[in-house]
């Protein structure tokens, strides 16, 4: 027989392991989801209701849908747009279940958003309202500067009471009515509440703001509420729910390009622009925007001869809007677009040719090709012919505005023969 030893066996527990296994159950199940990999983003819905993995290539066909629907031929399109940003900082903005709260990551999705919309709407406002304790607060005015919008919104990050729509609505449409005719009026709201605290009738602050043609959008991150749908469709906007982090942002920056004009309120008119100049460095002058004496810098207004900081801005003085020329430049991207490039589905002959390229002409990759490596799709450009994957195909319509392969056929044509 052999011989078994019948002393216990002893394990050594490490007590900060077990420590951290007790905290790690004591969480909801959507804070224990951050420290392991989330298996479920890996599946998607389809049309019958079932669960299947997820596909890259409809992914980005999903995307692609989105950003066609914003977009399209002979669309008239405001490029001097005056935004309110309005922000549920209530109590529902301190849910954890995005990490590190809604306020946290919708702050971060913000802060991305101001910077893109002034690279895309030079000559456009934007000012941003706070959204707790049952009242609005006005935190930045309408102007065109980003670091200012950004600074005053990093050091308000606090969250408290409940949210008012109707405050939040009455308040930008009193600043917005005062603007010019020929701006664009819109307001979007990251909700993040269920519910909204109302001293009177909200449904008499949406037709108001219908009646102003102000634009509404809402972004929501926890469910469809009626009242914003409602506001959506009388005022033209869009309402979308983000599902992830991801899908926030994803959200937020497809209203950083300037919407299609309706219709029934475009109204053609001229508008008057200063370019001023640049002063000298060493010179000494009364700012007018700020109403102090500065040394060195800033513009001056070509009518009043005032002294401005930066551009694009109105001259305090005069009220004559105030631009440069590279602003001018980069907004007339808008009124005439890059066309949107076509997907390859036939990859054995592609255009006419026996063989198509192995790389994406904007940055060399390897394209998807039937049973490789690379997942997703492969688009052309309808001109040039030449192939793009999605995300150079993302740049080129979201930040380029030019295909490098119909700049480098125009270059190239141009040059003359040896």
């Amino acid at each position: 027989m052999m011989d078994v030893d019948e002393r216990p066996l002893r394990l050594d527990v490490d007590d900060d392991g077990a420590e951290e296994d007790e905290a790690m159950a004591d969480r909801g199940a959507f804070e224990r989801h951050y420290a392991d990999e989330r298996s479920w983003e890996e599946l998607q819905e389809d049309e019958s209701g079932m669960l299947r993995p997820l596909d890259v290539a409809q992914q980005q066909r999903q995307h692609r849908k989105r950003m066609a629907a914003m977009a399209g031929p002979h669309i008239q399109r405001g490029i001097i747009r005056y935004v309110y940003v309005l922000l549920d900082f209530s109590r529902a903005a301190a849910e954890m279940d995005l990490r590190p709260s809604r306020m946290g990551i919708v702050a971060d999705c913000v802060e991305a958003f101001v910077r893109e919309f002034f690279d895309q709407n030079p000559l456009s406002h934007l000012g941003i309202i706070l959204l707790r304790n049952g009242i609005a607060h006005r935190l930045t005015d309408l102007s065109g500067s980003p670091e200012t919008h950004i600074k005053a919104l990093r050091s308000n990050m606090e969250c408290a009471g409940d949210a008012s729509i109707q405050n939040a609505l009455d308040l930008a449409r009193g600043y917005l009515t005062q603007i010019p005719s020929y701006g664009h009026r819109e307001i979007m709201l990251v909700f993040s509440a269920l519910s909204t605290i109302d001293p009177g009738d909200i449904l008499e602050a949406v037709q108001k703001c219908k009646e102003a043609n102000i634009r509404c959008s809402v972004v929501g991150l926890s469910a469809e509420i009626y009242i914003c749908k409602l506001l959506c469709d009388q005022t033209g906007g869009i309402y979308s729910v983000a599902t992830n982090e991801a899908h926030l942002k994803e959200l937020i920056m497809e209203h950083a390009p300037p919407p299609p004009v309706q219709a029934e309120i475009s109204v053609a008119s001229l508008v008057r622009m200063g370019f001023p100049q640049r002063g000298a460095e060493d010179a000494v002058a009364l700012c007018a925007c700020h109403r102090e004496v500065k040394i060195g810098g800033g513009y001056t207004c070509p009518r009043c001869k005032a002294r401005v900081c930066e551009l694009p801005t109105q001259c305090h003085i005069c009220g004559l809007t105030l631009v440069s020329s590279p602003h001018l430049a980069r907004s007339y991207h808008h009124l005439f677009p890059v066309p949107p490039f076509e997907e390859v589905a036939n990859m054995a002959v592609a255009n006419g040719r026996q063989s198509i390229s192995k790389n994406c002409y904007g940055c060399l990759q390897e394209l998807p090709t039937p049973g490789g490596k690379v997942k997703g799709v492969r688009l052309a450009c309808p001109r040039c012919r030449q192939h793009f994957c999605f995300d150079c195909d993302n740049y080129i319509h979201e930040s380029l505005h030019n295909c490098p392969g119909c700049e480098s056929t125009s270059i190239s044509s141009s040059q003359p023969s040896q």
